[in-house]
């Protein structure tokens, strides 16, 4: 019996022989990322709520006014938020460091070893079925140019992608200040409320929205069920205020 293989019209192949893109999803959808500032925002933000709660259901739990809750909350939502800041702009800027150490390693390699890098190319290539001459060429095409075979080995050897420009301070900058808008949440019903225990009431009831909003996103922008990032937020603020309240009960004997 003979068979036939449908091919795409000659007429629209483009000068590289590659043809258009058929008709399909759309290609951005459905693919639950985020854009790195609005990862940073959402990391940042969720985990801020958790100690400045915690630290103002111990006091409230231990008979402190309202006054000093809300100095003590402010104080641990700043110091958080510097904490975090730096900390997303350290690891932003250890990742830079990691990826030029390695392209840098890369780039010696193929100049170096240049047998042994284009064995590696055909290597990835195999695993992906490519086979015979459609393997050397390929591995051919790839290695006919220094910075290309580079970002082939990069991505697909060692699975680095290359960081943005200023992402360290980005990163630092987004995340701090997140980390604090999410630390102020739960003072502000401090702010607004004179009882101690009416402002807790109403504080856990906003605290838990917050982290329950901050659970969905960061779950969504991961491609998780976002129930389960809902229930884990609130799960680690609970366990939070447990703690909180624990050590309250503990200091006033």
């Amino acid at each position: 019996m003979e068979t036939t293989t449908q091919t795409a019209p000659a007429e629209a192949l483009t000068r590289d022989g590659l043809w258009p893109m058929p008709p399909g999803p759309p290609h951005e959808e459905k693919h639950f990322t985020q854009h790195e500032a609005v990862r940073d925002l959402i990391l940042g933000a969720a985990e801020g709520p958790v100690v400045p709660f915690a630290l103002a259901a111990g006091l409230v739990a231990a008979g402190v006014g309202g006054a000093a809750v809300l100095a003590a909350g402010l104080a641990a939502a700043a110091a958080g938020g510097v904490a975090a800041g730096l900390g997303r702009a350290l690891d932003a800027r250890d990742e830079a460091a990691h990826y030029a150490l390695e392209r840098g390693r890369e780039e010696e390699e193929t100049v170096e070893y240049e047998d042994r890098e284009r064995w590696e190319v055909a290597a990835i290539l195999h695993r992906y079925g490519v086979r015979g001459d459609a393997l050397r060429l390929a591995v051919d095409a790839v290695c006919a140019d220094k910075t290309r075979w580079v970002d082939f080995m990069m991505r697909l050897e060692l699975d680095l992608k290359e960081p943005e420009p200023r992402r360290a301070a980005r990163a630092g900058l987004l995340g701090g200040a997140a980390h604090v808008a999410g630390g102020v949440a739960p003072l502000l019903p401090f702010m607004v409320l004179s009882g101690p225990g009416a402002a807790l009431t109403v504080s856990t009831l906003l605290t838990a929205g917050v982290l329950a909003g901050l659970g969905w996103a960061k779950a969504r922008g991961r491609g998780l069920p976002p129930i389960g990032g809902v229930v884990q937020r609130l799960a680690v603020g609970a366990l939070a205020a447990l703690a909180g309240l624990a050590f309250a009960s503990l200091a006033g004997g």
